[in-house]
């Protein structure tokens, strides 16, 4: 049965709530629970009521300009793939190619990226591809805390519709956010956590690996063990 628009909001709240509870738990008060952070996520839910669909979201997205990102954008890098995909790969935030183009993974850690993709029995359409931010960040620069308050609600939102068995972090952006951690990602890579309840497994960029070769390897195990939540055989890696 179709979960009424009064319904479909209160499961947005509670998951948000249950998100916030654990970053302060986390220590992440200062980060995830400023008071610009709470005004902006009050803003981001009472806009999102009735929303269903990535789509829709999306839709609701390209008006966007909750931070000074979205003046400065060329396109908004809202996510593309499979609405119902087992496996969501999230990154830190658009690049250079990506704001051009507006889509996710485009460059060539992109192109790094869609090889693994297949390596694991997958086409990019069968997986979700997105990032925290959903606009490049001036000189590829590191997002900033004010920043991510403003997307992660987006994010989650993103989440609750596709409702993945499984989540890869892509670098310690997407790893810190997701995990409400600061552990360095050579600690957390490949070590499983979760996000409202989803598993997660963080791992290293491919922008990483494209100026550490070696460290591809590393990130096979890694897909191997996301290939086991979902049920898949691991196929050999060879780059």
């Amino acid at each position: 049965m179709a979960q009424t628009r009064s319904e479909n909001l209160a499961s947005l709240l509670e998951g948000v709530r249950e998100y916030l509870l654990q970053m302060k738990e986390k220590g992440e008060n200062s980060v995830y629970l400023s008071p610009e952070g709470r005004k902006a996520m009050g803003r981001v839910l009472r806009k999102a009521r009735g929303v269903r669909t990535l789509h829709d979201l999306e839709e609701m997205m390209k008006d966007c300009h909750r931070c000074p990102l979205g003046d400065e954008r060329l396109n908004l890098v809202f996510g593309e793939g499979n609405e119902r995909a087992e496996v969501v790969f999230v990154g830190e935030a658009p690049g250079a190619e990506e704001d051009e183009q507006g889509r996710p993974f485009v460059g060539r850690a992109g192109q790094l990226l869609t090889r693994m993709i297949k390596k694991m029995g997958y086409t990019r359409d069968d997986v979700y591809i997105g990032n925290i931010l959903k606009c490049r960040p001036p000189g590829n620069r590191d997002p900033l805390p004010e920043e991510v308050e403003v997307c992660v609600a987006y994010l989650a939102k993103q989440l609750e519709i596709i409702k993945p068995k499984v989540i890869v972090a892509l670098g310690k952006h997407a790893a810190h956010t997701l995990l409400g951690v600061k552990t360095p990602i050579t600690k957390l890579r490949g070590n499983l956590g979760n996000f409202r309840g989803i598993p997660v497994m963080p791992t290293f960029h491919t922008a990483y690996l494209l100026r550490n070769p070696n460290k591809k390897w590393d990130v096979w195990e890694d897909m191997q063990k996301v290939l086991e939540i979902v049920g898949r055989s691991p196929k050999t890696y060879a780059e």
